[in-house]
């Protein structure tokens, strides 16, 4: 088995990128794809059936199965997460459970404390370290079997990924405002050097920097599926001016904003 792709989609508000990810699409053979709901109102299709998107909804999807995201309550925007992995041939095992689960169910309520756990296989399976991916595969693969499981709940959450847990939601609803350190770790009760030590053992990162990258991955978002001008998208984000919104932007992605726009701007155009 391999993780393809995880793909964090904050706030689907854009006009752009509500159509990119409500359209109707499907994967290659062997392919399936798990999308994991944090916040908002929707519709979630798959085959002929159409689901109701609530807090902590989970959908698995299968290979050569349409599906569609359709946003119902732009006032409460969609928040989820998507993992697409693949298996080979010689995971028989795990083709039979994921099709026994979809011949049971291809809905699941696992409550809305998945936060992390989904972030970490974002951060690993996306990684170049090649233990890292394995690590991801291996939690990942855990997650399904406890999935096919009664009843649906899935066990595991470690206490002290709580604070984590709680650190990400704040960040994610942050991302249009704007917090400091203080208040990150004043919201968890926590001291501030015990904060970061604990956030940056468990995400390789340090909170304000982790912050700062989920709003230029929003910011990115945004120059592909709007048409915001780039000082717009960077008052939107609350960054000083718009050189400092250009000079962060390309620290994290090697590419000045409008660089960015323009390239992967052509690259979705000649593969939509």
């Amino acid at each position: 088995m391999e993780i393809k792709d995880v793909v964090f989609v904050y706030q689907m508000v854009e006009e752009m990128d509500i159509a990119w990810h409500s359209r109707v699409h499907n994967h290659n053979q062997r392919e399936y794809e798990i999308h994991y709901f944090l916040q908002g109102e929707g519709k979630f299709k798959t085959g002929n059936t159409l689901f109701n998107i609530t807090k902590g909804s989970l959908f698995l999807t299968a290979p050569f199965e349409e599906h569609s995201i359709t946003s119902t309550n732009l006032d409460k925007p969609l928040t989820y997460y998507a993992v697409l992995i693949k298996t080979s041939e010689r995971d028989f095992d795990i083709d039979q459970l994921l099709q026994d689960e979809l011949n049971n169910s291809k809905y699941y309520n696992i409550g809305s404390n998945y936060r992390f756990f989904f972030e970490e296989i974002r951060e690993k399976g996306l990684s170049v370290n090649i233990n890292l991916q394995k690590s991801a595969i291996h939690q990942f693969l855990s997650f399904l079997y406890q999935l096919s499981e009664e009843p649906k709940e899935i066990s595991g959450i470690d206490r002290e990924n709580i604070h984590i847990e709680k650190a990400l939601m704040v960040m994610q609803n942050s991302i249009f405002t704007e917090i400091n350190l203080d208040d990150l770790a004043g919201k968890l009760k926590l001291n501030n050097s015990y904060f970061i030590r604990l956030f940056k053992k468990k995400m390789k990162i340090t909170p304000m920097k982790y912050y700062t990258r989920l709003k230029v991955e929003a910011a990115a978002s945004m120059l592909i599926s709007s048409n915001m001008h780039i000082y717009e998208i960077g008052e939107r984000l609350n960054f000083y001016s718009e050189f400092h919104f250009s000079r962060v932007f390309k620290n994290f992605t090697g590419l000045s904003p409008k660089q960015y726009r323009l390239d992967y701007r052509q690259f979705n155009q000649k593969n939509c």
